[in-house]
């Protein structure tokens, strides 16, 4: 709801300076949640292992994490604020590694049997 509401108010107001977080919310919070769950849902043996846990929690702290400093830097211009940079920098990474995290949980776990 918040990617694509971001993307109405940007289409409305003809005022695309947020784009990079629209595309961010929508790809990785809702259609790469999205698939993700779905391969819970088919493979829920992958759900139970602590590799989930842990993609979950790393996911769901550096995504708001990395989107709300990105606002901030894009809504003030302000793309050196030490803070900001930080924050973008530590979601991103927690996300990156969260993602990695899944895709080990899927190569390691996921049966041959199973898929």
């Amino acid at each position: 709801m918040i990617g694509v509401s971001i993307g109405y108010y940007m289409s409305t107001s003809h005022q695309y300076n947020l784009t990079g977080v629209h595309v961010h919310i929508n790809l990785l919070g809702w259609t790469a949640l999205t698939l993700i769950g779905l391969i819970y849902v088919l493979f829920p043996e992958l759900e139970k292992k602590a590799l989930a846990k842990i993609h979950f929690w790393l996911h769901n702290i550096g995504l708001p994490l990395m989107m709300i400093s990105l606002f901030v830097m894009l809504q003030t211009g302000n793309m050196t604020s030490t803070p900001l940079v930080i924050g973008t920098a530590v979601g991103g990474t927690l996300v990156l590694i969260g993602v990695f995290v899944f895709a080990f949980n899927v190569l390691v776990n996921l049966k041959k049997s199973e898929a």
